[in-house]
């Protein structure tokens, strides 16, 4: 799987343009040219130059530094909306999967009527609760896409649950526990990978539209998407300054999208065969031997 991920072009793209913003982010640890929230006044929009790389904005803060320290509350927020997601969502869908069938059923039309609530409403009301930062942002994208997750792995842990090999297991005496920790898991966890993966193009663009409105990260922490909408005000005065920070939010967001197009058509083929050693005789047959009587 890992040759035929590293061998796939989207693979690799997506690799690359996910790597330049986190080397930013790790860089922005060690080192920053300037400070981003200190405002100097006396060099509010200079152009780029040696000093400046990409130019001041119009605080007089340099822009190369904003962005490199931005990239870590962008990076923050969707890997922490993204664990949120699958955190909160796997354990949804795996009692929908084992819940009886009136339950399940319950259960599904639950998270189908979730999917449609607005993700910025519920940023909105946590915002309103509990005041703009980046764990609120993170928590609101977070638990929208945890409905997604749920929604897409409740049929595959219902396959899984319903192969010969945990029906065996089943009439062997296996927990419960045992045969999702064994059995299900195992053998879902490609699907999973794919969402979570693919989650996270979605929660950067997510956490960059509510920095944009102003719930994402507060002031004066630097953020890509708030600092697009402090230089969108400017825009007829320096429109070229917009260009940088678009560009960041655009190359995450490609990337992680790559990344998931290219992990689900390396695991594809292993999937297949997983599904075809699931429902066959000679799988099943196996498994009565293994089941203790």
């Amino acid at each position: 799987m890992i040759a035929r991920f590293l061998r796939h072009p989207l693979g690799i793209t997506g690799l690359v343009l996910v790597g330049i913003p986190t080397c930013a982010a790790l860089i922005s640890l060690l080192w920053v040219p300037y400070d981003p929230t200190v405002f100097s006044p006396a060099d509010r929009w200079l152009p780029p130059s040696s000093a400046h790389l990409l130019g001041t904005d119009n605080g007089g803060r340099d822009l190369f530094s904003i962005l490199l320290v931005g990239a870590q509350s962008t990076m923050l927020a969707t890997v922490l909306a993204t664990l949120i997601a699958v955190a909160v969502g796997l354990p949804l869908a795996l009692g929908a999967a084992l819940a009886s069938r009136r339950l399940g059923l319950l259960l599904e039309r639950g998270i189908d009527i979730a999917i449609a609530f607005p993700t910025l409403v519920l940023a909105i009301i946590l915002v309103t609760s509990y005041g703009a930062s980046i764990w609120v942002s993170s928590l609101a994208i977070g638990l929208g896409g945890a409905v997604v997750v749920a929604r897409t792995m409740v049929p595959e842990l219902r396959g899984a649950l319903a192969s010969p090999y945990v029906t065996l297991a089943t009439a062997g005496g296996v927990s419960i526990g045992g045969i999702v920790w064994r059995h299900v898991m195992p053998n879902t966890a490609p699907t999973l990978l794919i969402r979570a993966t693919q989650l996270l193009s979605v929660a950067a663009l997510a956490e960059a539209g509510l920095s944009y409105l102003g719930f994402g990260t507060p002031p004066p922490t630097p953020s890509w998407g708030r600092t697009l909408a402090d230089l969108q005000s400017q825009v007829l005065v320096r429109p070229e300054a917009l260009i940088a920070p678009s560009l960041a939010i655009t190359t995450l967001v490609i990337g992680f999208a790559l990344l998931g197009d290219a992990l689900r058509d390396a695991l594809e083929p292993d999937q297949v065969r997983a599904a075809s050693a699931r429902t066959s005789p000679k799988t099943a047959r196996r498994s009565t031997k293994k089941v203790p009587a």
